[in-house]
Formats: C-alpha cells, sequence, structure tokens
C-alpha cells in the first residue's frame, strides 16, 4: 500500500504518492498566483486552488494504480483560513498573512495583553500575520460572510475537510491563529475573548498524524481513490519539511528553500519569553510529539520569482514550452565569488528579529557592467545575510544548529546551496527527495494509519539523504567581511526606506 502527500503552498500545489519505502510512485505540481484586488490586499482564489489540488491528485493517483493509497495527509502555508460551510461549500477567498487587512487592531489588542502574557499561552508575539487579524477584519467589514460560515480553516484542515475528514487541525496550524494555548494544546478561551470572535467559528484540534476521517465515496469516485483512505491530520508546512527530511530531534535545522526561505530549529522545551520575545523567535508544536520548533525567515523565495517574472519574463514562457527550468538557466549565469551586490531583502514585510513591514528594499551597488546574473546572485546572498543575522543571536536560547537540511524547489540548485554554506559556515545536506513537504505528509500518513510505528520509524524507511555541501573557507571568509558591510544598509538607509515607502502608499 502507497501513502500520498499533499503539500499545499502559497504559489503552487504539489501532490506525490510514495511507497512504504520512501519511492516516489507518482508526483505532480501545479501553480497559482497571488490575487491582489486592492493594493495592501493578498488573497488566494480558494476554489481555484482546490481544484488544481484535486486535479494534482487525480493525476498522481492516476498513475499509481498499481499501488493504491492506503492513507493521506497534508502539509500546507499557515495563517490564511478559508470560510465553509457545513456542506463543505467554499464562501470565499483566503487572506494571506502577509496581507495589510486587520493593521488596524494591533494597537487595541497590545494595550489589552502584553507580548509576554501571549507568548506564554501561544508561543508567539501579537502581529499581523496571524489568523487573529484577519478573522476581527472579516467578522467587522464581512460580518454577512462570518455568520455564513460554518467554519474558516486553515489550509490543512480545509483540504481534509473537503476530501471528506471532519474540520479538525492539528496543532502546529492551529497555533499560527494566535489563538492556541500551546501548554493546553487547546483553544485559548482568554485570547477568544479578547479578540471577540467565536469558538465555534474554529475546527476542533488534535495532534499530527491522528486519524480525522476517511475520503467521501463521491470525492473518491471523482479522484480515483478507495472510499476507504484513512485522512490523517498533517502540519504547518515547516514542520512537514522537518519530518520530511529527517530533522526530529534537536541540534538539527530545516532550511527550507521555497516561497519563504524558512529555518525551523527543533528543541525540547520552551524557553522564557523574554529571550525568545527579544529575537522574534516563536514556539510551536512540532509534528513530532514532545517536540518544538521555531521559525527564522523571510520572503526570499518569492525575490527570486520577482526576479524571475521580472528580468526573464520571455525566457520564462519559453522554457516551460520546451520543458526547461528556467531557474537552472537564471542561476547558471551567476558569476564566481560574491557578487558585489548588496540586496536588502525588504521587498515586502520581513521576518524575524524586527517584522519590517515599513519599508522597501534595496538593490545597491549596480555599474553599467553589472550583469543579470550579479543581480541575482545578490538577491541569493542578501536573504542569506539576512537570515545569518538571525543565527547569530540564537546562543543565549540554548537553541543549536551543528548542520541544515536543505529541502524545497530551490535546494535543487547546487550552486544556491553552495552560496549559503558559505554565508552560514555550516555544512548543508541536501536529501534524495528536496520536496520534503509532501514526504512529510506521507510519512504522518503511515503513522496516523499505523504503517509506521512512530516518525523515528517512518524518517528512517523513507528519508534518504543524497549530499553534503561543506563551506568553502575561502569563500567563507570573502562572505565574511561582505556580511559587515551588509549589516550596515539598513542602520544607514533606514528612515529613509521608511520615508520611501510611506511615499508609495
Amino acid at each position: 500500500m502507497s501513502l500520498l502527500g499533499i503539500d499545499v503552498g502559497t504559489t503552487g500545489c504539489k501532490t506525490a504518492v510514495f511507497s512504504e519505502e520512501g519511492h516516489v510512485l507518482a508526483s505532480a505540481y501545479e501553480e497559482y498566483d497571488c490575487q491582489r484586488p486592492k493594493s495592501g490586499w493578498a488573497e488566494l482564489d480558494a476554489v481555484e486552488v482546490w481544484a488544481k489540488v484535486r486535479r494534482m491528485i487525480s493525476k498522481v493517483v492516476s498513475s499509481s494504480t498499481s499501488d493504491p493509497v492506503k492513507a493521506l495527509a497534508v502539509s500546507s502555508l499557515g495563517e490564511a483560513v478559508v470560510p465553509v460551510t457545513e456542506d463543505r461549500q467554499i464562501l470565499g477567498p483566503s487572506i494571506l498573512n502577509f496581507d495589510a487587512r486587520g493593521e488596524e487592531y494591533l494597537e487595541s489588542l497590545s494595550s489589552a495583553l502584553d507580548n509576554e502574557r501571549l507568548y506564554r499561552i501561544n508561543g508567539n508575539t501579537l502581529g499581523n500575520h496571524y489568523g487573529l487579524t484577519k478573522l476581527k477584519w472579516i467578522k467587522e467589514h464581512q460580518p454577512d460572510l462570518y455568520e455564513r460560515a460554518h467554519k474558516f480553516l486553515l489550509w490543512g484542515s480545509f483540504v481534509s475537510f473537503m476530501l471528506g475528514a471532519e474540520p479538525v487541525v492539528d496543532y502546529s496550524l492551529a497555533n499560527r491563529t494566535l489563538l492556541f494555548d500551546v501548554d493546553r494544546e487547546a483553544w485559548s478561551e482568554e485570547l477568544l475573548e479578547l479578540a471577540r470572535l467565536d469558538r465555534s467559528k474554529l475546527p476542533d484540534t488534535a495532534p499530527s498524524g491522528t486519524v480525522i476521517g476517511t475520503v467521501s465515496e463521491h470525492v473518491a469516485g471523482e479522484l480515483g481513490l478507495a472510499s476507504n483512505v484513512s485522512i490523517v491530520t498533517g502540519a504547518h508546512d515547516q514542520c512537514a519539511n522537518a519530518v520530511g527530511c529527517g530533522v526530529i530531534k534537536e541540534g538539527r535545522a530545516v532550511y527550507g528553500m521555497g516561497t519563504f526561505i524558512c529555518i525551523t530549529p527543533v528543541f525540547s522545551k520552551r524557553h522564557e519569553p523574554a529571550v525568545m520575545i527579544e529575537r522574534g523567535l516563536n514556539t510551536e508544536h512540532h509534528a513530532v510529539p514532545g517536540k518544538y520548533v521555531s521559525f527564522i525567515y523571510n520572503q526570499g523565495g518569492s525575490m527570486v520569482k520577482w526576479f524571475r517574472d521580472t528580468f526573464a519574463a520571455a525566457e520564462r514562457r519559453q522554457a516551460e514550452e520546451m520543458g526547461r527550468d528556467i531557474y537552472a538557466d537564471l542561476i547558471s549565469e551567476i558569476p564566481e565569488g560574491p557578487s558585489g551586490i548588496k540586496v536588502l531583502p525588504h521587498f515586502t514585510t520581513t521576518g524575524p528579529p524586527e517584522f519590517v513591514s515599513d519599508s522597501c528594499g534595496v538593490i545597491a551597488g549596480l555599474r553599467l557592467d553589472t550583469s543579470r546574473g550579479h543581480v541575482l546572485k545578490g538577491i541569493l546572498e542578501g536573504i542569506t545575510f539576512d537570515l545569518k543575522e538571525c543565527i547569530e543571536l540564537l546562543p543565549p536560547t540554548g537553541i543549536e544548529i551543528a548542520d541544515f537540511r536543505a529541502v524545497g524547489g530551490g535546494s535543487k540548485s547546487d550552486a544556491w546551496i553552495q552560496i549559503c554554506a558559505d554565508i552560514m559556515g555550516r555544512p548543508f545536506v541536501r536529501p534524495r527527495i528536496t520536496e520534503a513537504g509532501a514526504l512529510g505528509a506521507a510519512i504522518m500518513a503511515g503513522v496516523g494509519s499505523g504503517v509506521f510505528s512512530s516518525y523515528e520509524a517512518g524518517v528512517k524507511a523513507m528519508v534518504r539523504l543524497e549530499r553534503t555541501f561543506e563551506p568553502d573557507p575561502q569563500q567563507q571568509k570573502l562572505y565574511e567581511d561582505r556580511f559587515e558591510r551588509y549589516r550596515r544598509l539598513w542602520p544607514l538607509m533606514g528612515e529613509y526606506l521608511r520615508d520611501l515607502a510611506s511615499e508609495q502608499r
């Protein structure tokens, strides 16, 4: 029997069927676009995405009929929710975490609940990138939609629900609403009351790897699945990535190279709020019982996609027609050694420690002989420098990272991983299967359905490592010097960039 992993991201959906030994029997991927109906808004068309998810499931199932699917689970983006009726009708789009709506509630919320108290409950500090403020905006500005909605489902629970499961969300995704009590492993009545949101509008919660239903007979017939296929709770995409590349114990971290470039270290106990808050670090349940994770991230993958669509739009179309990887073509143009370009990755809201939302990006060091490849390499360096600043703040937290496991679409590039290893000064290990979200979801499906006795057994059976990228000592030394110059950009230009961003708004 095989296992189906579904990985729903911000810009695309990946589905894959795996044997119990971790071999890919079939896989499919399809992109979709973020909708921006107004300035500052960012949505996913839930109807369109659900149609593409179904198409991708049907495609992989039809290609693996010799090994029927026993169970499935979903890995997904966090924060965003989809409004649905009790009879599984989609009521509207899904507001993404970098959408500006909801900012108006931050002042009143912060005056009612300080960050340390919030962190002790939820493991996060207040911000507009969580589900809480988006739900408040819907309740105030779209009251009819709020009332009509039976549930607001995070994407992992939404896809599972549409396939036939009960409306249940795993702990890691529930955390992304800012309404979940990490220690009690339940919705927080205190936070719900503060936000004036209804518990009845939220799904039930359960640990990752829990069976929450079976694929409905109607949907199974449409997709080519058996109606007794178990639906298992998956996880927030970064937690699924961790499972899918074997990051299930302390001392190791995922380096996810997707829309978000996200470092996900693992630890076993919650740390004091003050030391974590100072560094902008959250605490969230790992998919693995008894473990927690934190996220150090930026939207570097979105910047690379912007570069592709801005500097190589025609070539992208040609590459797609010929079945060629446009990213590989573009990265082949990057020069040897540091680029000489400094890129401040404030093209959108940044991640820890500052979560800067009122700035804008910088590409500095341009000359008439600057090539497109130099600009791309400067972007890759800039997003890595940004994350390195965060890594250097970790020692007081007790979180340790000996090496990184590189996963996601960007990890297919040897050159990109080597840049990361040289800048970070740590080994980067690439697993054989780099789309770790789908594999992690499949492992969770196997744990929940009894194929594996534990996550350790699932990882041992399904995860294989391919290559280790060691830092090049000479390049590492050069990047240390460039890093110090990079760190001067934001302090030098911060006030000006905030004025410029205000003018653009």
